[in-house]
């Protein structure tokens, strides 16, 4: 089979995982296809290279993260995006449910929807999370613990918060003094 055939092959069968992803990550649809466009090409150029990586999937979700990172940093990126149409759906989300789970990702820092978006859609641990980012592994835990809250609080808002003042009393029913 030849170097295109490969690649085209290899295209075929996750360019729609690549691009769910790349949407998941920046929110828009059109930059998550400049976002594909651009680690396809990176991935072909080094297609020979990336075929004797021990996995093709993790090197290609590394140049696809920093595909998206490169495109952050362009001017004009900086600019929000508007309303998003014609969104992916998770399966068994009514309308109202998805437009809340969206508006929650959205609101999001991008740091923690990035790690959220590799550990919880792509399914990495926690190390190989870290590595994809080239943050540290404590980094990722507390990214993921803060965006995790973060999307409890906006898809609960009627959630109260624990009470740190009851949390950190004494405990006198145990000893603890009054």
């Amino acid at each position: 089979m030849s170097r295109d055939e490969e690649f085209t092959a290899y295209v075929r069968e996750r360019r729609a995982h690549l691009y769910r992803a790349a949407y998941l990550l920046c929110g828009d649809e059109h930059r998550a296809e400049d976002i594909v466009q651009l680690t396809l090409s990176k991935v072909y150029a080094a297609w020979r290279r990336v075929q004797k990586a021990d996995s093709v999937d993790a090197y290609v979700r590394r140049v696809l993260v920093n595909s998206h990172l490169d495109e952050g940093r362009r001017p004009w990126r900086r600019e929000r995006a508007g309303e998003i149409s014609d969104r992916p759906a998770p399966v068994g989300l009514g309308a109202e449910d998805l437009d809340e789970l969206w508006t929650a990702l959205r609101s999001l820092p991008a740091g923690q929807r990035r790690v959220v978006v590799l550990r919880h859609y792509w399914g990495l641990s926690v190390e190989e999370t870290a590595a994809d980012l080239g943050i540290s592994s404590g980094t990722v835990k507390s990214q993921t613990s803060a965006a995790l809250a973060g999307l409890r609080r906006a898809l609960r808002p009627g959630l109260a918060a624990p009470d740190v003042a009851r949390d950190t009393a004494p405990d006198t029913a145990r000893g603890g003094r009054r």
